[in-house]
C-alpha cells in the first residue's frame, strides 16, 4: 500500500513539475494564463466502515488556469490590441468560434484584422449611415480614400461687442462735367489729357487725350481716400424705325433689328450693356465706363445723344467718314473721405475737361455696406468650407452694428461673401442672380440672442466657382420652392448650407468666436487606423477626419476556468464555462480596451521558481517513502 501511496505522490509531483515548467516556458507569451496544479487526498474505502481510515496518496483533481489581469505593455503596432479588465477577444476561423487575450492582430491582403494564425477578430461593423448594429461578423478594414463631404452647417458662438457703435463715415461726393458725357464726331470721346490737384499733390489724370471714363477712372481709384465710379449713357434715335444687317454697329458689334424694340434688345444682349425703348428713342448704358462707338452704314441716319442730354451729333452713313461715326465719352462720379480737396484740371492739351473749375463737393453720412472698406463694419470673421467635390472655399462673415435710431437698439447685420462674391437668399424677382446675403441678428437686453427676431441663417443661392471663377462643376444652389429642406439634408443634395448661431451672445468686450466649425471636408488618402478604449476602430484619412469602421466585440462566461484551452493562447467554450456572452468594450462587466499595447502573460517567474523548488522537494520526498519501504522489506527478507 505504501508503495502505491509513494506512485501517486511522484506523479503528482511530475505533473506539478509539469504545470510550473509550462507556466514559465510561456512567461514571455503574450495574453498566456498560468494554471495551478491542484491535488486532492485518496481515501480507500470499505463496505464494513470505520472510523481509522489511512489515506492511499494523492491525485490530480484539476489544473485550473488563472485568468488574473496581466501587465498591459505598450508597443508601435496600431492593431496591437490589450484588454483591461473582463473578458475575451472573439475569433472565427473558418466558422469556427474561439478566445483569446493575445491581441497580436495584423490585417491580412484582403482587409480582415487577424492573428498569426489567420484567425480572423470578430465585432460590430458600422452600416452606411454610421450605426452599428449588434451583427456579429469579422472585422474589415477599408483602403479606399474617403469621400470628400459638402459643408451643410456651419456652427459658431460669438459675441458681438456690445458696447460698439454703428460704423459710419463722413464723405464728399461730386461728379465729373456733364460736358465729359457728351458725344463727338468722329473716333475720338475729345477728353483732353490733363493734369488733377488731389489735397496739394499735382497727378496727371488723364495722362493722354482720348482716354476712357473707365481708363481715368481706374487711375483715380489709385490714390488713397478716392473711390471713382465710370458709366457712359447715350441715346439713339432713327427716324427710319428699323435697322438692317450692315447699317449700325457698336463697339464692333453688328447690331439690327426689325423694329425699334428688337434694336433696343440686340443692343442689351451685348456684353456689359444694357438699353431699352420708349417712345421712339433707345436709352444705352455700358456700365463700366468705357466709350461706346457708334458707325452707321447703308443709308441709315440717326442722332446720339451723349449724357444727359448735353452734346446731340447726327450720323449719316451715306456721308464718308469720319462723318458716320459718333463716340460717346463717359461720366465720373467720385466719393472723397472728409479731409480730401480736389481742384480744378489743367488740360494739357484741347478737347473736354473732366473737372473745369473746382467742383463743389456734396457732404453726407456713408452707413452702406463695403467689403472692401473695413470703416463700413465692425467685425469680421473667415471659415473654410467646402462643395460636393471637396473644394475648400473662403466664408468671409461681416458683423454691422446697426444705428438704434433707424433698426432698434441691440440689431446687428451680418453681411456673407464666398470666395469673395456675394451669395445669400435668391431675390424671388431674379431667382438666377445672386443677392449680397444680408440677415438681421436681434439680442435683448439681457444680451443673449433673440432667436425670434433675428433672421434664418440659410445660404441657398451660392455657385461654387473655381479659381478662375468659373462654374467649378460641384453641386448648385436649390430653392425652397425646388424642393430644398431646412435644415439642410445630409448627404448634400445642393449647396446650400445653413449657419448655426444659437447660443451667441451681445456683451460689453472684445469680439470673439468662442467655437467655430463646419460639417465638410475634402477627399482624403488612408494613413492609419486607431482602436478606441470601447472598441470602435476607425480610419484615420490625409485631411484629419476619420471614419469609424466597425466596433471590437468582446465575450465573457459565467465560469472562465470552465474553458478549454486548444493551444495558441486560445480557448473554446465548454459545458462547464457556459455560453458566451457578446457585447462592446466597457459595456456590463466588460473591460476596456487599449491600443498599440499588449496584455504580457501573467506568470510570475519569482513564484513559479519558489513552486518549482517544492514540486521537486515533493518529488524527493515520495521518492524517499519508496526506498525506505524498499529497505522494510529486505529486511524482513532477511528474518526468515
Amino acid at each position: 500500500m505504501s508503495f502505491n501511496t509513494a506512485i501517486t505522490g511522484l506523479l503528482a509531483a511530475s505533473t506539478d513539475l509539469n504545470v510550473t515548467g509550462n507556466n514559465i516556458a510561456n512567461a514571455s507569451t503574450v495574453g498566456f494564463k498560468q494554471s495551478r496544479a491542484e491535488f486532492a487526498d485518496v481515501y480507500a474505502h470499505s463496505m464494513a466502515g470505520g472510523s481509522n481510515h489511512i489515506g492511499t496518496g494523492v491525485r490530480v483533481s484539476d489544473v485550473a488556469q488563472q485568468f488574473s489581469q496581466g501587465t498591459v505593455s505598450f508597443t508601435k503596432g496600431e492593431l496591437d490590441l490589450a484588454i483591461n479588465g473582463n473578458g475575451f477577444f472573439v475569433l472565427s476561423d473558418k466558422g469556427s468560434q474561439s478566445f483569446t487575450r493575445a491581441g497580436q492582430f495584423k490585417a491580412d491582403k484582403d482587409g480582415y484584422v487577424v492573428t498569426n494564425d489567420g484567425a480572423r477578430l470578430q465585432g460590430f461593423l458600422a452600416n452606411e449611415d454610421g450605426a452599428i448594429p449588434d451583427v456579429l461578423t469579422d472585422i474589415q478594414l477599408k483602403k479606399s480614400d474617403l469621400a470628400p463631404v459638402s459643408t451643410t452647417k456651419v456652427d459658431m458662438l460669438f459675441n458681438v461687442n456690445a458696447d460698439d457703435l454703428a460704423p459710419a463715415k463722413i464723405v464728399n461726393n461730386t461728379s465729373s462735367n456733364l460736358a465729359a458725357a457728351s458725344a463727338n464726331q468722329g473716333n475720338s470721346n475729345d477728353f483732353a489729357a490733363g493734369t488733377i490737384d488731389i489735397n496739394g499733390k499735382t497727378y496727371s489724370i488723364p495722362a493722354s487725350s482720348n482716354q476712357s471714363a473707365a481708363q481715368i477712372a481706374t487711375a483715380l481709384n489709385s490714390i488713397d481716400g478716392v473711390k471713382a465710379k465710370a458709366k457712359t449713357e447715350a441715346t439713339l434715335t432713327i427716324p427710319a424705325g428699323f435697322v438692317a444687317a450692315g447699317e449700325l454697329s457698336i463697339n464692333g458689334n453688328a447690331v439690327e433689328g426689325v423694329d425699334l424694340t428688337a434694336l433696343a434688345a440686340a443692343i442689351d444682349a451685348l456684353s456689359g450693356f444694357s438699353a431699352s425703348e420708349t417712345g421712339g428713342i433707345i436709352s444705352i448704358t455700358e456700365s463700366l465706363g468705357s466709350d461706346i462707338s457708334f458707325i452707321a452704314g447703308g443709308t441709315l441716319n440717326a442722332s446720339v445723344v451723349g449724357g444727359d442730354g448735353a452734346a446731340s451729333v447726327d450720323i449719316d452713313g451715306t456721308a464718308v467718314i469720319p462723318n458716320n461715326q459718333a463716340t460717346v465719352g463717359g461720366q465720373i462720379s467720385l466719393t472723397l473721405d472728409a479731409d480730401i480737396n480736389l481742384s480744378a484740371q489743367t488740360a494739357t492739351s484741347t478737347g473736354t475737361n473732366l473737372f473745369p473749375v473746382a467742383p463743389s463737393l456734396i457732404s453726407e453720412r456713408l452707413n452702406g455696406f463695403d467689403a472692401d472698406d473695413t470703416d463700413t463694419y465692425n467685425n469680421v470673421r473667415s471659415t473654410q468650407i467646402y462643395d460636393s467635390l471637396g473644394t475648400a472655399h473662403e466664408l468671409t462673415q461681416y458683423f454691422v452694428k446697426e444705428p438704434s435710431e433707424v433698426s432698434g437698439p441691440n440689431t446687428w447685420t451680418m453681411h456673407i461673401k464666398i470666395d469673395g462674391k456675394d451669395v445669400g437668399t435668391a431675390n424671388p424677382l431674379t431667382p438666377d442672380t445672386a443677392t449680397q446675403a444680408s440677415y438681421t441678428l436681434s439680442f435683448f437686453d439681457d444680451g443673449s440672442l433673440d432667436v425670434a427676431n433675428s433672421d434664418q441663417l440659410l445660404i441657398s443661392n451660392w455657385t461654387p466657382l473655381d479659381e478662375e471663377g468659373s462654374v467649378a462643376g460641384a453641386l448648385g444652389p436649390l430653392s425652397i420652392a425646388d424642393g430644398a429642406r431646412v435644415p439642410v439634408t445630409k448627404p448634400a443634395v445642393s449647396s446650400n448650407f445653413m449657419i448655426e448661431i444659437t447660443g451667441s451672445t451681445q456683451y460689453s468686450g472684445k469680439f470673439s468666436v468662442n467655437e467655430s466649425k463646419q460639417d465638410g471636408y475634402s477627399s482624403g488618402t488612408l494613413t492609419s487606423y486607431t482602436v478606441a478604449d470601447n472598441g470602435d476602430v476607425s480610419a484615420r484619412y490625409s485631411n484629419d477626419q476619420s471614419l469609424v469602421l466597425g466596433r471590437v466585440a468582446m465575450a465573457n462566461f459565467t465560469n472562465q476556468q470552465g474553458l478549454r484551452p486548444i493551444g495558441d493562447t486560445s480557448w473554446v467554450e465548454s459545458v462547464d464555462s457556459g455560453q458566451p456572452l457578446f457585447n462592446s468594450p466597457n459595456t456590463a462587466s466588460l473591460g476596456s480596451i487599449s491600443s498599440g499595447a499588449l496584455e504580457d502573460s501573467n506568470v510570475d517567474l519569482s513564484e513559479e521558481l519558489v513552486a518549482l523548488i517544492i514540486a521537486q522537494r515533493n518529488f524527493q520526498a515520495n521518492s524517499r517513502t519508496i526506498e525506505t519501504n524498499s529497505e522494510l522489506q529486505q529486511t524482513i527478507i532477511n528474518l526468515r
